[in-house]
């Protein structure tokens, strides 16, 4: 798939400032724990969820129109076009897919299960990508799988339709992780979140919620810029956050918490993603002190 072909190295930060790193980053997870609960709401009053979809897009698409008024025309013009459909079309599936299993399970647990998405980035990026993943990195997979089992505990309990979309929603975004990463090849953050959220709007269609739409456009936003501020590697630490911060807001709003073992196997999920990222941004660091001569000869020796 010649199109899509990428390798996962650490993008250069465009800063070095890790406070406001780990700030912007927890402030996009209580963001995110904020769209999943405006999102309950938004169906305990009778909305679809694919409804919400909708609503979560369109109402993000107004809150990026400043983005447009001071950007102008420039944000439509890309010459990565399938690949924004792509990432857009996986993307969707797994806005669904989430937006879904939060209707049927406890959303704290939609969001430990949500922390397999790197684990199955890499895994796109092996089987997709023809990366090469040694055994550190196939043991930090296995665990995250280790802590997948403590939480949806397949002996002696069923794995039900929430639980399973929850595990397809982490897929397509850990494959949503791969596309970004191959856009902001030629594109800047901005005209990818733009370009995203206004090709999305017309395929999730039907109304919704103010809310939401703050929380998505913020929480993306902040996210984004809280990378941009330092490494990867500290970045990823910070997104462990949005777990409390889902089960406090959900706990307020509806009475409802999560029990130990899916904090257990979170933590385990979480730990071994962490891993793989640290590890990367190690790796990209090391190549990138490389003479070029022997950069370009361990590139051919792949």
């Amino acid at each position: 798939m010649p199109a899509l072909r990428f390798t996962l190295r650490s993008q250069p930060t465009r800063g070095n400032d890790p406070v406001a790193g780990v700030v912007w980053i927890t402030l996009a997870m209580a963001l995110f724990a904020g769209l999943a609960m405006f999102s309950r709401m938004a169906m305990n009053a009778g909305l679809h969820p694919f409804e919400v979809v909708f609503l979560r897009n369109i109402f993000a698409c107004l809150m990026l129109l400043p983005l447009l008024v001071y950007r102008g025309r420039r944000l439509f013009y890309s010459d990565q076009f399938n690949l924004y459909t792509l990432r857009v079309l996986v993307s969707l599936l797994s806005m669904q897919t989430w937006f879904y299993a939060i209707f049927v399970i406890p959303i704290g647990e939609v969001t430990a299960i949500s922390f397999l998405a790197p684990l199955f980035g890499t895994l796109g990026a092996v089987f997709l990508l023809g990366e090469v993943v040694r055994v550190r990195r196939w043991t930090a997979l296995g665990v995250g799988f280790l802590g997948a089992l403590i939480i949806l505990r397949p002996i002696g309990s069923d794995i039900g339709l929430g639980q399973a979309l929850a595990i397809f929603s982490a897929l397509a975004a850990g494959l949503t992780v791969v596309l970004v990463k191959q856009l902001t090849a030629h594109d800047d953050p901005d005209k990818i979140v733009f370009l995203t959220n206004v090709m999305m709007t017309p395929l999730s269609l039907v109304p919704a919620l103010f809310g939401m739409g703050v929380c998505a456009v913020l929480g993306h936003i902040s996210v984004v810029r809280g990378y941009a501020a330092t490494d990867a590697s500290l970045g990823m630490t910070f997104e462990f956050s949005k777990l409390p911060f889902t089960v406090a807001m959900t706990y307020l709003a509806f009475g409802e918490s999560i029990d130990l073992y899916t904090w257990l196997g979170a933590l385990i999920i979480f730990a071994s993603a962490l891993y793989i990222t640290r590890r990367e941004a190690r790796l990209a660091r090391e190549r990138a002190q490389l003479p070029p001569a022997q950069e370009a000869a361990r590139l051919g020796g792949r």
